[in-house]
């Protein structure tokens, strides 16, 4: 890749991701305040997608104030139940509530990818995913979360699809990288339009 490319995030899945393809990239995590943003953005009754596109691009912008040599690439994931946005449980018995909430339901996973050049927006997309859960009894919840807390701790909605989450569920419509937080094969579309990288 011509430019460096530096993942504005600090999420060890997002760069295994790029690691896996063969990505050359580095890591510099964008620190905002993302409940702060979320909840403004709420009270103007924006939409999911909105939300999960703004905290993207607010990420990778304040990367690329301090690098605007560099392309930056920023992200952000949503859970939306409706128009109910669902951030990261505090603790296991707010997991607890979310999976409650969640259970017998359809959300959405909305992960937005936004990359800045020289303070700039070039480019954005948002995947997303339609996931259908199963009626999970209590006791069931209570077992889950015994055995994968707090590895689920830092994931909204409090599973990983890629673990005993997948469980949950009885239907997924979308892209497996969307649901891990990267809409990886249109970022790599857009690199190799760009002529960024090779196909």
């Amino acid at each position: 890749m011509p430019q460096e490319l530096i993942l504005a995030s600090g999420s060890e899945i997002r760069a295994k991701l790029l690691t896996q393809a063969c990505i050359p990239h580095r890591i510099d995590p964008a620190r905002i305040d993302e409940e702060a943003v979320r909840a403004a953005l709420e009270a103007e009754e924006a939409k999911p997608r909105d939300i999960a596109d703004t905290l993207a691009e607010l990420k990778a912008r304040k990367i690329s104030d301090k690098h605007p040599e560099a392309t930056v690439l920023g992200c952000d994931q949503v859970l939306a139940l409706g128009n109910t946005v669902f951030g990261k449980a505090a603790d296991r018995e707010e997991a607890f509530e979310h999976l409650s909430r969640l259970s017998g339901q359809t959300h959405m996973l909305l992960s937005a990818a936004v990359i800045v050049e020289a303070g700039q927006p070039t480019w954005r997309h948002v995947g997303v995913v339609r996931l259908t859960m199963h009626s999970l009894s209590r006791d069931f919840i209570e077992g889950y979360l015994d055995r994968n807390w707090p590895d689920v701790q830092s994931s909204v909605g409090g599973y990983k699809i890629e673990g005993e989450g997948v469980r949950l569920f009885s239907r997924i419509q979308g892209d497996h990288f969307s649901i891990l937080g990267l809409p990886l094969l249109e970022f790599m579309n857009h690199l190799i339009l760009k002529g960024e990288l090779a196909s």
